[in-house]
């Protein structure tokens, strides 16, 4: 099954926006992600909508943090993307009238509509605030440095 790395990837990179001195444009970000820099701004319009970033266009211009890490969890996060489906998992639909079916299919969804929230609300506990002080005791205890120009760690 193909995994939806989403949310793991906007918050590398909100991640690496912390980090910067300035603006970081879609560019730059796609390079650190490996992806297009359209990919990034179609995520990043998203996260601006919900007020969690802002861009400035020109000469200098990029994508910043408009919220301080601590005031953003990754339930935030999650909902901007537009709450992408958690699990992998799922129940067969090949037979709707069948009784044995509709058993099974009721009691995976009840499960997966507590564990949902149960890690949703795992989620809204997390702040980026808590990641970024997790990466710099990382960082610390590696003895790696942060690389701005490459927006990475070395």
């Amino acid at each position: 099954m193909k995994r939806d790395s989403r949310l793991s990837g906007v918050l590398h990179v909100l991640l690496h926006m912390a980090e910067a001195d300035g603006p970081v444009t879609s560019e730059i970000m796609a390079k650190v992600m490996g992806t297009n820099p359209v990919v990034i701004r179609r995520i990043m319009a998203g996260l601006r909508d919900g007020g969690f970033v802002r861009s400035e266009k020109g000469h200098g211009g990029g994508w910043t943090l408009s919220r301080a890490l601590e005031a953003v969890s990754l339930r935030d996060v999650y909902r901007a993307l537009g709450s992408p489906g958690l699990f992998a998992v799922g129940h067969r639909t090949e037979a709707p009238g069948c009784l044995v079916e509709q058993a099974v299919n009721a009691a995976l969804d009840q499960s997966f509509r507590e564990a949902e929230a149960l890690l949703l609300d795992r989620f809204g506990k997390i702040t980026l605030g808590a990641l970024s002080a997790d990466f710099h005791a990382r960082m610390v205890a590696s003895g790696h440095h942060a690389d701005r120009e490459n927006a990475d760690v070395a």
